[in-house]
């Protein structure tokens, strides 16, 4: 198997997804490479959809640079990984450690000691609720739960901030210990730092979390956005 001095990285993205590769960019460090491929996604975001990824993962999961040594594989997805649950794993095979937005979040939760969590997502509620329901099937509180109603990840993705950070605040709990915002497509990344200090709270969304879970599970030390990015479970 081919190894150079870099930390590389393989991603299978939706072929709807406009957002993830440019946040990739602000949160992975110097010294790692992120190889991307993509599957068809049929929108819009409803669970049967959602479902059809499963069986198009493998395939993509070879396309990765074959015969290269990777260090974990993101399935960029939140929703169909919330769906897909363990068939996620199966279907990527073990090539690598594999991490998905929903898992990488349960991940952040317990690395900050979060128990109850108030859920954002730009989906229409029956997707909101996947997520939802994933958390609260393993053990988190989740306290609130609010759409922002869009059906397709491509108007998710063109969400300008100011409108993303007027929903997040609108979205929280006085309950809530952390916000999540939920899907890759969301353009979140950039916005985290200042609902965070607009809530005084950990504010977490998908794309960082997956990326920060990449990182902690390959033990690549790394300086990102977010309170997420200033713990580590190594």
């Amino acid at each position: 198997m081919w190894r150079d001095n870099l930390c590389r990285f393989g991603l299978i993205a939706l072929a709807t997804d406009m957002t993830i590769e440019g946040d990739s960019l602000r949160l992975l460090p110097d010294s790692c490479r992120l190889h991307v491929t993509r599957i068809a996604f049929d929108n819009p975001t409803t669970a049967e959809n959602l479902l059809k990824t499963g069986p198009r993962l493998r395939a993509a999961s070879e396309l990765l640079v074959p015969g290269v040594e990777l260090q974990g594989i993101g399935f960029a997805c939140t929703s169909a990984a919330a769906v897909l649950g363990p068939k996620v794993q199966e279907e990527i095979g073990g090539r690598a450690p594999v991490t998905t937005p929903a898992g990488a979040a349960l991940r952040g939760f317990e690395a900050l000691g979060v128990r109850r969590v108030a859920l954002m997502t730009p989906y229409m509620q029956e997707a909101s609720d996947l997520v939802g329901d994933h958390f609260a099937a393993h053990g988190v509180d989740v306290v609130s739960r609010r759409a922002m109603g869009h059906a397709d990840d491509r108007d998710m993705a063109l969400l300008p901030g100011d409108e993303v950070i007027r929903f997040a605040l609108e979205s929280d709990h006085p309950d809530a210990e952390a916000l999540f915002m939920s899907c890759t497509a969301l353009p979140a990344v950039a916005v985290i730092e200042e609902i965070e200090a607009k809530l005084g709270k950990p504010v977490i969304s998908s794309n960082q979390a997956l990326f920060w879970a990449m990182l902690d599970i390959a033990k690549v030390p790394a300086k990102g956005v977010g309170q997420l990015f200033r713990v580590r479970t190594w």
